[in-house]
């Protein structure tokens, strides 16, 4: 299954690379994502916990970080599985910044995701409008760490 959106962040695009590439920025904005630990300077595991419908699963997830382009380009992936093996994922990830302006940056963002197991009998629509769900709200959680705030 294919994922991709894109969104604008009111910063430069050093400054949005900077965050985006930080994990203990990162973490806090992934909905459900309770903890993230430094394994290397380009791998990371974190625990994640995804509801689908009235399916909780609890995901132990690494992420591989397999090509950098500063501040351009990151491509990674991404394994992870429940504790009890009842639904794996996989995720080949591409991200990339582009400067709309000295001080506004798109994030594009891409990814093919494969869910085998309990949750991934669910339909590829209910999938879909989850992980758009997900990405709402992780860009909405991002601006607000990562943008200046307005003196008003």
């Amino acid at each position: 299954m294919r994922i991709e959106d894109r969104f604008t962040v009111a910063a430069p695009r050093d400054q949005v690379w900077a965050a985006i590439t930080d994990p203990a920025v990162v973490a806090p904005c992934v909905p459900g994502c309770h903890s993230v630990t430094l394994v290397s300077p380009t791998s990371y595991k974190a625990h994640v916990q995804v509801a689908l419908g009235p399916i909780k699963a609890n995901f132990n997830v690494e992420v591989e970080l397999t090509s950098q382009n500063p501040p351009a380009e990151l491509l990674s992936k991404t394994r992870g599985e429940e504790g009890s093996r009842a639904s794996t994922l996989s995720a080949e990830n591409v991200l990339r910044l582009t400067e709309l302006g000295p001080t506004e940056t798109e994030v594009f963002y891409s990814s093919e995701v494969s869910v085998v197991g309990r949750l991934g009998k669910f339909g590829l629509g209910v999938m879909k409008k989850k992980a758009e769900s997900v990405g709402r709200e992780f860009a909405t959680a991002f601006r607000a760490r990562v943008e200046p705030v307005s003196a008003s």
